[in-house]
């Protein structure tokens, strides 16, 4: 049995001190990936400092047309906000279907993007957003932060403290989740705003969420799904597991993204 000593930190400075201090230490939010890894003896860190409970990390800010969440808004609170729900439903969409219930009321979207697990529904999201993930030390866009799997650039005394971003004309997302752990087998996040259209797909990258050209492409000329027939995606650099293979992710990501216009255009 090993020794794990926890920290509740009270700010983002004092968390980062107990960071500092720790030769071997880990920040944990809502625990989902960290906990069972933990359990399996996969990671055993000797300290464990908790964000969940710094209050400049949490609550949902809607200021004309920006928002700006928490780093430790929970998955359920992101779901249920009517602010959310008003300036950008697709995001709330894509909160409510993460998981089950418990996942949703301790998982947090800092935690979500900072593990940027390959099959997460959160990185999609920013990236189509073109959002702004906000740390103890800078601002970085989405589209440079996610690096591949299981890899940001954050540094290793840096923590997220928000993402903000424009609230977009139109956006959908849909994806086709694994029945068991509810984790996307592929999903698309599809947004329209004053610089174009920007589509993101998770679970089926090799290296983790990526965009699509081809998608965006042919949804820049009508943002409709009729303008996606005929498109196809390489599957040269998609995921073949024991889900599905790669040509069948390639066929997913164009399905996808159809119905994830539908309900953009709702």
């Amino acid at each position: 049995m090993y020794q794990t000593t926890y920290h509740r930190a009270a700010s983002v400075s004092d968390a980062v001190k107990h960071l500092k201090k720790s030769d071997d230490a880990k920040l944990v939010s809502g625990g989902m990936t960290l906990i069972p890894a933990m359990k399996t003896r996969l990671a055993a860190p000797a300290d464990l400092v908790d964000l969940r409970h710094i209050p400049e990390m949490r609550g949902i800010a809607v200021s004309g047309k920006t928002v700006t969440i928490g780093a430790a808004t929970t998955h359920a609170e992101v779901a249920t906000d009517a602010r959310i729900a008003k300036a950008c439903p697709a995001l709330s969409h894509l909160a409510s279907h993460i998981g089950d219930p418990h996942v949703r009321h301790m998982g947090t979207i800092g935690g979500s993007i900072a593990n940027n697990d390959p099959a997460a529904d959160y990185p999609a999201a920013m990236l189509a957003l073109d959002a702004i993930i906000v740390t103890n030390k800078r601002e970085t866009p989405a589209g440079k932060f996610f690096k591949g799997l299981f890899e940001t650039a954050l540094k290793e005394d840096e923590i997220i403290t928000a993402v903000t971003f424009t609230v977009p004309a139109k956006s959908g997302y849909e994806k086709f989740p694994n029945p068991a752990s509810r984790y996307a087998m592929t999903g698309v996040f599809v947004a329209k705003g004053k610089d174009g259209v920007r589509a993101a797909v998770t679970g089926a990258g090799e290296d983790g969420v990526f965009r699509s050209g081809e998608i965006e492409a042919a949804l820049s000329k009508k943002f409709e799904p009729a303008a996606l027939e005929g498109v196809s995606v390489p599957s040269d650099d998609l995921m073949t597991d024991i889900h599905a293979s790669a040509e069948y992710r390639a066929n997913l990501v164009v399905v996808m993204a159809k119905r994830a216009v539908v309900r953009a255009n709702a």
